[in-house]
């Protein structure tokens, strides 16, 4: 079946940057779109970046656009997250999956930014 293991998280100081790595497996994996998502303390799950199966385009919800940048490496079927000058607002578990046809979520990486 699909796994998708997200790695990466961690405590950081506001203008920080983390990588985020997620490891797919049970799935073609350079067949589809891929993202990640957040989910804050009491929110939603909210989507934060998509990219194209071959790497050519990429999506970003507005307020990570100019930080974030999101990439793959369909040879081991891996989807990264680069986040840089991290603000507190961007505290959330941090997870992947395809998209847009979602599959079951993996158990997500904590990113928490202190001020």
């Amino acid at each position: 079946q699909v796994q998708l293991v997200e790695s990466g998280g961690g405590l950081v100081q506001t203008s920080a940057s983390l990588r985020l790595s997620c490891a797919a497996s049970g799935l073609t994996f350079s067949s589809y779109h891929m993202g990640w998502f957040r989910q804050a303390p009491g929110k939603e799950r909210e989507f934060v970046a998509a990219i194209t199966t071959g790497g050519t385009y990429t999506y970003y919800t507005d307020s990570v656009k100019g930080r974030f940048t999101i990439s793959r490496d369909n040879a081991k079927n891996t989807v990264y997250l680069q986040m840089s000058s991290l603000k507190p607002e961007d505290t959330a578990v941090y997870y992947c999956n395809r998209y847009p046809s979602l599959v079951i979520w993996g158990q997500g990486t904590q990113v928490t930014v202190s001020s």
